[in-house]
């Protein structure tokens, strides 16, 4: 089990957006499920999961979001700086 940790808030705001993107890939149907999206992308469910509940928790990676840039069309821009729109154009 992981402990707390303190993220900084540049981190909180990456891991904001982050899950943002995920469920709107869900909606737009560019994400089967998160489940699924957690074994095709090698994320251990129950972190996301966790993580996701108690954003202090401390199993985020940026990898997590490196298959919503690659698969999914989110912008890298946005979701590290939150500037510009969500989805690469």
């Amino acid at each position: 089990m992981s402990k707390t940790r303190n993220y900084n808030p540049d981190t909180l705001a990456v891991m904001e957006r982050f899950f943002t993107a995920i469920e709107a890939c869900k909606q737009q149907k560019l994400i089967k499920t998160i489940t699924a999206y957690c074994a095709e992308c090698g994320i251990d469910a129950p972190h996301f999961y966790t993580q996701r509940k108690d954003r202090t928790r401390g199993f985020f990676e940026i990898g997590w979001a490196v298959p919503l840039i690659r698969n999914c069309g989110v912008s890298s821009r946005w979701l590290l700086t939150g500037v510009g729109s969500m989805f690469a154009e």
